[in-house]
């Protein structure tokens, strides 16, 4: 029997306070009253480890987290999901306000961790031999990951997130990844951010396009679409990231790339369908 393949996540994991409101608020003072409000998890990165995990992948969650009441309640609910959870030291958690109407989002940070120590940045290289493809999410650690480390031996798996083709910050991440997803809510060409994406490294570059569904490319050209998958929308944080993570599961599983573009539209249905990251979720809270 081969060797199941070991990922590793690092990124943003938060304790977020959801509010749904009829509409999002205009810049004039106001009395808003919530349609609905819930606490849960948050962070890019806890999104794609708890699909990732809900999908059978072997997955370690490397993620700055204090010691205060928010870090203490995002902890509990995360390892009580099945995460083998490997805390960064912080002096504080993340934390987010996110305004919800037809989803559209507005985020309020309210929280955000402080800067990792030399020491526990080594320690995740360290750990990150271990692995056998390694997602490294947007955010200060990640950057300093990606600059210690320099040409990685292990696939490097980046989200870009709302990538405009320039924005400086992301272009270590860009350099550093052998595969790309992002959005297109930068940009009026998706194929041709794709492309400009390739050329600077990657083998291959996704872009997801909303309820339009998703599309990919390759380095030599090839192209391929999929379709979104009809569901009832109940909240649309994490979609994204359960994408990703349904394609990366279907990846490793040496799947085509039109089979991992259908098998990361049924993960993000899943995201869509809760009002959590994952339904999972939903019984830990």
């Amino acid at each position: 029997m081969s060797k199941q393949p070991r990922v590793l996540v690092c990124g943003p994991a938060s304790w977020n306070q959801i509010i749904e409101l009829e509409q999002l608020p205009d810049a004039q003072p106001r009395q808003l009253v919530a349609r609905n409000a819930w606490h849960t998890v948050g962070g890019t990165s806890a999104g794609k480890a708890l699909h990732l995990s809900s999908l059978g992948v072997s997955t370690a969650l490397f993620a700055s987290i204090g010691e205060d009441e928010s870090g203490n309640k995002l902890r509990e609910v995360l390892v009580s999901a099945g995460l083998d959870l490997h805390l960064v030291p912080s002096e504080t958690t993340e934390q987010h306000v996110n305004l919800m109407s037809q989803g559209q989002r507005i985020s309020i940070y309210v929280a955000t961790p402080s800067a990792a120590s030399n020491a526990d940045v080594e320690a995740v290289v360290a750990r990150m031999s271990e692995a056998d493809l390694a997602v490294i999410d947007l955010s200060e650690l990640g950057l300093r990951l990606i600059e210690r480390m320099g040409k990685s031996a292990i696939p490097l798996w980046v989200d870009l997130h709302d990538y405009d083709g320039m924005t400086e910050f992301h272009q270590p991440f860009l350099g550093a990844a052998a595969v790309v997803f992002m959005n297109d809510d930068a940009t009026d060409d998706p194929w041709e951010l794709l492309g400009t994406c390739l050329n600077r490294g990657p083998e291959l570059a996704i872009c997801t396009l909303g309820p339009r569904g998703a599309m990919a490319m390759d380095r030599h050209g090839q192209r391929w679409k999929v379709a979104a998958r009809e569901v009832a929308v109940v909240d649309t944080n994490g979609a994204g990231d359960a994408f990703m993570a349904g394609f990366l599961a279907a990846y490793l599983r040496a799947e085509s790339v039109q089979d991992c573009l259908e098998a990361a539209s049924d993960s993000a249905a899943v995201a869509l369908s809760s009002r959590h990251l994952h339904p999972i979720i939903e019984k830990l809270i």
